[in-house]
């Protein structure tokens, strides 16, 4: 039976030690992952973060925004109690934002190899001016953090290395799954380690934090072995060019397009630094051959159209990379033309339908066919759908279930399933809501701090003041700009000069804009008393307000008004 969301605050008011979780993103949404456990008792538990991630922008919604990441605040006012960060894989929405907010935390870093890798990769590109203090665990790997033991459960995913973490305390044991799901032959790396899963669920498991991204979708997820035979005969089949799209990220589909290359006789070319920097760091860990074989997208003019495989960046619409600058032929060095096929192995992550889509009807229209997952088997989730769900349920054997990793409706379905699949407590909960996992019944017991912050440029900004929120304002209504020159006696001594963007140069009755501000800002100063005029910001206020005013009664929108005064001695 599920129990109640509502709040209790059960062993903090005995002051006793406790075990809880909180995320900081990732419940209620896909990406930004970031979950914090503590132990210990309220005012002065010890805490663990398990992945840092990111999420991207939503186009309009965050105008000029690159990456948006986690707030973390609630770790911030009390950083020394934080004993370290466990990474269970290295997909961006997992790891991305550690080079961005490490510095603040200023703590261990835990993870494999593979992922170890990719994250100094990433730091290099800041010209070694980051030095992250990694600890390298080995896959099934054991260590102490603070009050936490932690042990890593080999499991499968579209990225080598993928891991749960059992995270031991002494008030019991919390398996968080990170992504995966029940691959048996995941074509790079090895399958999950099923006997493990079984032996912590003899071991006894207080609660189970659960991937959510497939609980509403019905059996079991294919295997990248499967993907990997049919990505090869598609190249096979191919008569002319092929250019092919992934993650970067996924070693398992570089080397199922590598080979797919090498079965047809064709040369793989591969454009993009991401895919380049993801290979190097697949070939030092072993998940692919030292001599794996491709050239760099320099020499693609340089062989014949029905001999090159294009392995490329931008399965996600990113505007600079290599698909969507080969859709506007802009690209400096590889090009696809009429009677190529352009396949897209890759799910369109929510939020880039409109860009992916701009791009794949660009190639459309020059004469390529274009190849989605909607009609080849050319990608497949790397979460577990519900028959995978209930078999991890059947293994484990929890307490209680927490569903994590996914939106409101994700996180409903798994709870159900959790609940049929015999679970005695369930506790679904969001961003914020503090869950006490033990001692006794699990409960919400406090909300922390949560929110977004946005990379912009160079620059970590917040997403609730600042120049985004002012973006978005001049996205929908444009700007003002009203410049006057006055004396101290408050006298104007010119014409205001106004600037107009993003507003309609007329009106409805064909008057320009540019006089509908004008009259209101004389009218403004007219109606002004010599001596008020002469204290600026009462002068200010009045022709900003004259001025949007009179765009909002002309357009029916206010733009942002901005009023500059220079003040000349008389």
């Amino acid at each position: 039976m599920a129990r109640d969301r509502g709040r209790s605050s059960g062993g903090a008011e005995q002051g006793g030690d406790e075990f809880v979780l909180v995320a900081l993103g990732g419940m209620g949404e896909i990406g930004m992952n970031a979950y914090l456990y503590g132990y210990g008792p309220a005012k002065a538990r010890n805490w663990l973060l398990v992945d840092l991630g990111i999420t991207f922008p939503e186009g309009e919604f965050d105008p000029g925004v690159d990456v948006i990441l986690p707030d973390l605040r609630f770790l911030e006012e009390d950083r020394a109690s934080l004993s370290g960060i466990v990474l269970t894989h290295a997909h961006e929405d997992h790891v991305g934002a550690v080079i961005d907010l490490w510095p603040r935390l200023e703590v261990p870093i835990y993870a494999t190899p593979f992922t170890a890798g990719m994250l100094k990769a990433k730091a290099a590109e800041f010209g070694g001016r980051m030095k992250l203090p990694i600890n390298v665990l080995p896959m099934g790997g054991r260590t102490q953090i603070g009050p936490f033991e932690i042990e890593l459960i080999t499991m499968s995913h579209s990225i080598p290395e993928p891991s749960a973490v059992a995270i031991r305390t002494p008030a019991g044991l919390a398996l968080h799954t990170g992504d995966w799901k029940l691959d048996q032959t995941p074509f790079v790396g090895d399958p999950p380690d099923e006997r493990r899963l079984e032996t912590l669920g003899g071991e006894g498991v207080r609660a189970l934090i659960c991937d959510s991204t497939n609980a509403m979708r019905d059996g079991r997820s294919p295997s990248e072995s499967d993907i990997a035979s049919s990505i090869a005969k598609i190249v096979k089949a191919a008569p002319k060019r092929v250019a092919i799209t992934t993650f970067s990220s996924n070693v398992a589909r570089i080397k199922a397009v590598a080979d797919a290359a090498t079965a047809s006789g064709r040369t793989l070319v591969v454009a993009g630094r991401a895919m380049h920097r993801v290979i190097e760091v697949a070939r030092e860990t072993g998940y692919l051959p030292e001599d794996f074989r491709y050239v760099d997208q320099q020499q693609f003019k340089y062989i014949d159209r029905s001999k090159v495989l294009l392995l490329c960046t931008g399965s996600q619409g990113e505007p600079r990379a290599a698909m969507a600058r080969m859709a506007d032929n802009d690209h400096p060095d590889v090009q696809v033309a009429k009677g190529d096929l352009v396949v897209f192995s890759s799910r369109t992550i929510p939020g880039n339908e409109k860009d992916v889509g701009r791009i794949q009807n660009a190639f459309v229209r020059m004469g390529c066919e274009v190849l989605t997952d909607a009609e080849a088997l050319v990608h497949v989730t790397g979460h577990p759908r519900r028959d995978e769900l209930k078999q991890m349920y059947q293994w484990i054997k929890p307490e209680l279930a927490v569903p994590m990793h996914g939106e409101a409706r994700h996180i409903r379905a798994h709870a159900e399933l959790a609940r049929a699949a015999g679970v005695p407590e369930v506790m679904p909960a969001y961003n914020g809501e503090m869950v006490r996992l033990a001692p006794g019944p699990a409960a919400i017991i406090d909300d922390v701090p949560v929110g977004r912050l946005f990379r912009d440029g160079r620059l970590i900004v917040s997403s609730i003041e600042g120049p985004v929120r002012d973006r978005r304002r001049l996205a929908i209504a444009g700007i003002c700009v009203v410049a006057l020159v006055m004396s101290d006696r408050g006298e104007v001594l010119a014409d205001p000069e106004i600037v107009l963007d993003g507003v309609p140069e007329k009106d409805a009755d064909g008057e320009e804009m540019y006089d509908v501000v004008a009259d209101a800002v004389d009218g403004a100063l007219d109606s002004m008393p010599q001596k008020r005029r002469k204290d600026v910001e009462t002068v200010r206020e009045a022709v900003r307000r004259a001025a949007r005013a009179a765009i909002g009664s002309a357009w029916g929108k206010k733009p942002v008004c901005k009023v500059l005064i220079s003040v000349i001695d008389d």
